[in-house]
């Protein structure tokens, strides 16, 4: 009884950490709240309104409804308008005055929702 309760609680722990990893967070709420979030690393959803790419740098912008946030990727941008989920890390790009710009470094690659 012992061994099925050890692989029991793991099996449950694994659950709720994977649960954990693949729910979305408002972007309201990184952009709301950048120090709770700054390094950490987030999941967002929401629909594409625009995209940029200079040389090596590539941006786009997710809105999902809360509000709007630029996100860093190394990857193919995705098309304005489409609907995607992103994975990336938070991170102070400028601070101006009382003006804080919040960015989300994509790690791994979006994907379509």
């Amino acid at each position: 009884m012992s061994n099925f309760v050890r692989v029991l609680s793991m099996a449950l722990l694994v659950l709720t950490l994977w649960g954990c990893a693949a729910r979305s967070v408002a972007v309201r709420d990184v952009v709301d709240h950048p120090r709770e979030y700054a390094g950490k690393r987030v999941t967002i959803e929401g629909e594409v309104t625009g995209s940029f790419s200079l040389f090596v740098i590539k941006y786009f912008t997710v809105n999902d409804g809360t509000g709007t946030i630029g996100v860093i990727s190394e990857n193919p941008l995705p098309r304005k308008g489409e609907k995607i989920k992103v994975t990336g890390t938070v991170k102070e790009a400028l601070s101006l005055g009382d003006q804080t710009l919040t960015m989300l470094y994509e790690e791994g690659k979006w994907s379509g929702k």
